[in-house]
């Protein structure tokens, strides 16, 4: 069992990180997913807040630094402009908002469509004021079965292994039963439940189900046999076009350095359809395209 001595610190809105060159803020995209538009609205919040710049992250989030504060805090002004924009849905959650899924889950590959179980695993979330105690680096990683996401290092998860069911995940050392993919939020949900009544509260409280000993075993029912159909991974998402199943087209964007100025954000902005996406990879997808 690992020793922390000290709370995580991971930053968020309500508790930024200070650095030599000012405030860092972490914005939480539930699967990197955010409607058309939003982006554009975030880079003049960091040209007026911060310093002009928005930074992906590898866990498919958003970033802004260089932000004035006092007394640890920024702006309430920041604040209600970020509220404002769509970033800050849960107040009380915004840290533990922490949810990867394959971007192009629904639209290309996979073996299941993962995006209304993100959805729902966000507002039991959200609606469980208890789960607010989680560190602000626990991680659900939902992979809809190509094998894109589902190596990461993770807290709970779930991996497709068909179109209605998927395994469960409790640490990167164990799987759980296969269940109805419409019953796993609630089963994700669960089991941080019992990740927290097991790690117990305090600074020196472990932020991963890796560091319980064992890597976490008592959170398992009962062992479980890894299913063979997990045994998946996916090439590198190609730049450029690409073909969804349903005929639209999606375009891969590369951000040099995972680093968005306002020039990229317009070029992004102009071409974009109903959402953006941010990969684990720190770059965009923009998805629902009409096929050239």
């Amino acid at each position: 069992m690992t020793s922390r001595t000290h709370a995580d610190r991971c930053p968020g809105v309500l508790r930024p990180w200070i650095a030599d060159d000012g405030a860092i803020v972490r914005l939480r995209l539930i699967g990197g997913i955010m409607p058309a538009g939003s982006l554009r609205r975030l880079i003049d919040i960091a040209e007026e807040h911060a310093d002009g710049t928005v930074l992906l992250t590898k866990r498919a989030n958003l970033q802004l630094r260089g932000i004035s504060h006092e007394d640890g805090r920024v702006s309430p002004t920041l604040v209600d402009a970020l509220t404002a924009a769509g970033f800050l849905p849960s107040p009380r959650h915004e840290l533990v908002r922490n949810v990867m899924m394959s971007p192009l889950t629904g639209r290309l590959g996979g073996v299941a469509d993962l995006r209304p179980l993100a959805r729902e695993l966000d507002r039991l979330i959200c609606s469980d004021p208890g789960l607010a105690a989680l560190a602000g680096r626990f991680l659900f990683v939902l992979d809809d079965g190509r094998g894109d996401v589902g190596h990461r290092s993770l807290d709970v998860g779930v991996t497709a292994v068909d179109a209605g069911h998927g395994q469960l995940r409790i640490g990167s050392q164990h799987w759980g039963p296969v269940v109805a993919l419409e019953d796993a939020p609630r089963r994700l949900v669960e089991t941080a439940r019992r990740f927290l009544a097991v790690a117990g509260a305090g600074d020196g409280a472990p932020w991963h189900v890796d560091e319980l000993p064992g890597s976490g075993v008592e959170l398992v029912d009962k062992p479980h046999q890894r299913d063979d159909r997990t045994h998946v991974t996916s090439l590198p998402l190609p730049y450029g076009i690409i073909a969804q199943d349903s005929g639209a087209a999606a375009e891969h964007i590369a951000v040099p350095d995972g680093e968005l100025d306002r020039g990229i954000v317009e070029t992004i902005d102009a071409h974009a359809a109903r959402e953006i996406i941010v990969t684990p990879w720190r770059s965009v997808v923009l998805p629902d395209l009409e096929n050239p």
